[in-house]
């Protein structure tokens, strides 16, 4: 169209010489209607022609609910695994026709209630625990699905989709049978992150119970060499003294790395150290870096049939999504 206004399904219908109606049974791919595949096609054609877009608001009327998912993102770095995970979330909730549309709470972004009264989404999926009373808001004004990844709805006993105990689980018991018995957790400096490292550090913990080893020591990691090598310097003064660690992450696993490098020291030796994430520098640190890999399209599958599922009325599993978990051993442990 050349006259600036929006391309309207009646443009569509002229330009294919059809009624309005058998655009709209064709466009919407309404079921049970007898339309000779010709004229489909020519419908299709026309649309194309025109650049006509379907009305959102009007779809949203005829299905009663938006196709939008809004994945709230808390203050975290998108980066490594989070931004592969948001790319597959965005390709299993295309496969059941729902648009997934994130929103970060990183400052200064505008207030979460006029980013969902704005969208009207059909969903929300939050990547951390968010208030109870702000979930109450979504549903009185029609949304119909509110999930938390981590953490849970505050208020709420529902678990959450993701559980992160098994990973610290799967590395202690890595570096156990590697004949460690004493274990150190390397926690973020990031407050944000304790909905991941918490869960994690627990894991690990419960493992160290299990086993009959001490308490895990745990200390807090910068990603820098100098504060690295401090808590290095730490676990190996301890009585007795740490020899292997579990780091919340490959990004804090590398920075245990340098720490030991900058002491002259190297792992395993003088320090096992196992990560998590298994993101591309973890093969190519020195030394290269054993870490747990995480299927994350697994889960993103599975998050998106679980909300789907909950839009269409389908009861879901009580245990969170499954979750592929295998450790990549390489020379750091």
């Amino acid at each position: 169209m050349s006259d600036g206004r929006r391309v309207t399904s009646a443009d569509v219908a002229k330009e294919a010489g059809v009624s309005r109606a058998t655009v709209s049974y064709v466009l919407n791919d309404v079921p049970h209607q007898k339309i000779p595949e010709t004229t489909r096609q020519r419908v299709w054609e026309a649309a194309a022609r025109l650049g006509y877009a379907p009305s959102a608001a009007a779809r949203a009327l005829r299905i009663g609910r938006s196709d939008i998912v809004l994945g709230l993102l808390p203050d975290w770095p998108i980066e490594h695994v989070l931004g592969r995970l948001i790319q597959q979330l965005t390709n299993a909730f295309a496969e059941h026709g729902l648009t997934f549309v994130v929103h970060s709470s990183a400052h200064p972004a505008r207030p979460l209630r006029e980013i969902w009264k704005a969208m009207t989404p059909a969903a929300v999926l939050a990547l951390q625990e968010f208030a109870d009373l702000e979930a109450e808001a979504m549903r009185a004004a029609g949304i119909q699905v509110v999930m938390a990844m981590h953490g849970s709805i505050r208020g709420e006993s529902c678990p959450p989709l993701v559980s992160e105990h098994p990973i610290g689980a799967l590395q202690a018991r890595h570096l156990a049978e590697a004949r460690h018995r004493r274990i150190g957790y390397a926690y973020p400096d990031l407050p944000g992150l304790d909905s991941l490292a918490q869960p994690r550090l627990d894991g690990v913990r419960k493992v160290c119970a299990e086993l009959g080893l001490p308490e895990p020591a745990v200390r807090t990691v910068p990603l820098d060499a100098q504060g690295a090598a401090e808590a290095v310097r730490e676990w190996l003064a301890a009585e007795p003294s740490v020899t292997g660690v579990c780091a919340f992450n490959d990004d804090v696993a590398l920075a245990l790395l340098a720490g030991l490098n900058h002491l002259g020291l190297r792992a395993p030796d003088d320090l096992a150290v196992i990560g998590v994430d298994d993101i591309t520098y973890a093969a190519l640190a020195q030394p290269p870096l054993t870490t747990v890999h995480r299927n994350t399209d697994v889960i993103a599958r599975n998050m998106a049939r679980r909300v789907v599922d909950s839009l269409e009325g389908r009861e879901s599993p009580a245990e969170p999504v499954p979750d592929e978990l295998v450790v990549h051993v390489r020379e750091s442990t």
